[in-house]
């Protein structure tokens, strides 16, 4: 078979540089787009059922809410767990699909499920809530806040007012969740002795306080010869109005909540508390929305903040925990490690080359087939993470393969008196056939590890796809641009250069090996055993175990 391709590149020299030249721009657009993460987005078929029936107590929302979702979810298909954790009037149950269900469509079978048996549930039972578990919601920033002149209510009404908003106006943030300070509770404390006098109970008035706080739609009127929307508005503005309520009785006497209880506008029981330095504070954590990355995010966050403490100079912001810095050490090292690996992938290929000019066109490989392959990662979604660095800095080395054997094959084209012209035009038709399918062989190599089943799959969806990328642009660099430079900038040698030392041991080993060919075969099935046999006894884990 005669791949001609190279033979157009080099007498087409002008089409195939600009070519690359826009394969490079758009990996470098690519490159600059893409997000910085620790590690990819995931998705797991994850969904949880929040169930809230204010005042049941843990077994009755066991036996009358938990057990009937869990019913009702376990007739779904592919589902592999169920748990439900209980609290005071709240019932959290968690569904694990198998992995490989998609997300969405576990999401609706879940609603359906959910949905189909609310007639078996309590009348008081507020409307499930529903939703995905998103793993990208982990805080990337955490900080505290304090101040000499605002307690901790006022300051958690700060948080929740003016911070939480400026925030979330930012791209690239999920939720800003208060941690500590104080909830707002408007409390309603009853006179026992005026409810025994007046025969009533607090069931009765709390049944008659939900029923008078509520919005109906009233229907539509005509005003002045316009149609106007109606609304019936039933709800209480502030403590005060609450404590002024007319409450009818079950007797139907009539009275003011006021008589028979005081109301207050007051902070709810803590439930939860932030400590720093084992001293009560109000902090807030910044969450990550999928997709973004935690090191933009992080300076867009910090941006907004250093404009709310300038704004505000009566609240001090102090950063307690962040999570965006590992992740920029972990960048900065994938990125070290892939620029030492293409040194050094340079300096062997001038070891064996021995050649300036040669191992330029070689090194050459290396960026057009890196930055070719951001533009396509960009594409597919992928993100500069830990996993797709690493991808590339394993594959860094094998992308100039294929560029040598172009070029060494153009050297020995070169010694038998050839132009480089026509040295570069017979051998890459020469080898080209074996170029393609050595490349091949290797995107085979790496394709399958994207399609892998399980959680470890997920993981390497872009360990794979990513080499395979890199790879393949390495074999469109060496088919079509390096015989085009090794045509133009290649000379032949002025002499036969001298066969190094060691060149001379190896192919001594080589012939002792092709004339004792039994002898060769043993010890590499020797090899190949005792290879299989330590691997047999190391650890199967994904993850390192600690120590």
């Amino acid at each position: 078979m005669n791949l001609r391709i190279s033979t157009w590149a080099v007498h087409n020299p002008v089409p195939t540089t600009l070519l690359f030249i826009l394969l490079t721009l758009a990996g470098i657009a690519g490159f600059v787009a893409m997000p910085v993460q620790n590690f990819p987005d995931l998705d797991f078929p994850i969904v949880t059922v929040s169930a809230e029936l204010p005042g049941a107590s843990p077994p009755q929302l066991e036996s009358d809410v938990a057990r009937t979702i869990e019913d009702a979810l376990a007739k779904l298909q592919d589902v592999k767990h169920i748990a439900s954790t209980l609290s005071d009037g709240l019932a959290t149950v968690t569904v694990e699909f198998r992995i490989g269900k998609p997300v969405q469509e576990a999401l609706d079978d879940v609603r359906g499920a959910v949905s189909g048996t609310r007639a078996s549930l309590p009348a008081d039972l507020r409307d499930p809530v529903i939703r995905k578990v998103e793993l990208a919601s982990t805080p990337v920033l955490t900080y505290t806040i304090s101040s000499s002149r605002l307690d901790e209510e006022a300051l958690s009404w700060f948080v929740d007012g003016r911070v939480s908003k400026r925030l979330l106006a930012v791209p690239g943030i999920g939720a800003v969740s208060r941690v500590g300070g104080a909830e707002r509770e408007v409390r309603v404390e009853l006179d026992p002795d005026r409810l025994l006098a007046l025969n009533t109970t607090a069931t009765d008035l709390s049944q008659r306080l939900r029923a008078l706080q509520q919005q109906a739609a009233g229907g539509r009127v005509r005003i002045g010869g316009a149609e106007q929307s109606v609304r019936t508005l039933a709800t209480a503005a502030s403590a005060r109005d609450v404590a002024g309520l007319d409450v009818s009785l079950s007797d139907g006497r009539r009275l003011s909540l006021d008589q028979v209880a005081r109301v207050t506008d007051d902070v709810a029981e803590p439930r939860s508390a932030a400590l720093v330095d084992g001293r009560p504070a109000v902090a807030f954590d910044i969450l990550r929305a999928r997709g973004a990355g935690e090191i933009a995010l992080a300076e867009a966050a910090r941006a907004v903040v250093r404009d709310l403490q300038t704004a505000h100079p009566e609240v001090t912001f102090a950063e307690a925990v962040n999570s965006v810095d590992p992740v920029a050490e972990n960048y900065r090292g994938s990125m070290a490690l892939l620029y030492e690996g293409a040194a050094l992938a340079v300096l062997v290929v001038f070891l064996f080359l021995r050649d300036s000019r040669a191992t330029l066109i070689a090194a050459v490989a290396l960026p057009l087939s890196v930055l070719p392959a951001f533009a396509v990662m960009h594409l597919l979604g992928f993100t500069l993470n830990t996993v797709s660095l690493l991808s590339l800095s394993l594959v860094v080395g094998v992308l100039v393969d294929d560029a040598i054997v172009e070029i060494e094959n153009i050297e020995r084209h070169l010694l038998l008196g050839k132009t480089p012209l026509r040295a570069s035009i017979g051998a890459a038709e020469e080898i080209g056939l074996a170029v393609v399918a050595t490349t091949f062989t290797l995107i085979a190599v790496f394709v399958p590890t994207s399609l892998m089943g399980g959680i470890v799959g997920r993981y390497f969806v872009q360990f794979g796809w990513t080499a395979a990328v890199a790879v393949f642009f390495s074999l469109v660099v060496a088919r079509l641009l390096t015989p085009m430079l090794a045509a133009y900038f290649l000379k032949a040698p002025a002499a036969r250069r001298r066969t190094p030392r060691w060149i001379m041991r190896y192919l001594h080993g080589v012939r002792w090996c092709l004339r004792h060919r039994g002898a060769a075969l043993v010890i590499a099935a020797l090899l190949v055993g005792g290879g299989l046999a330590v691997a047999a006894l190391l650890p199967g884990e994904f993850s390192p175990a600690d120590d």
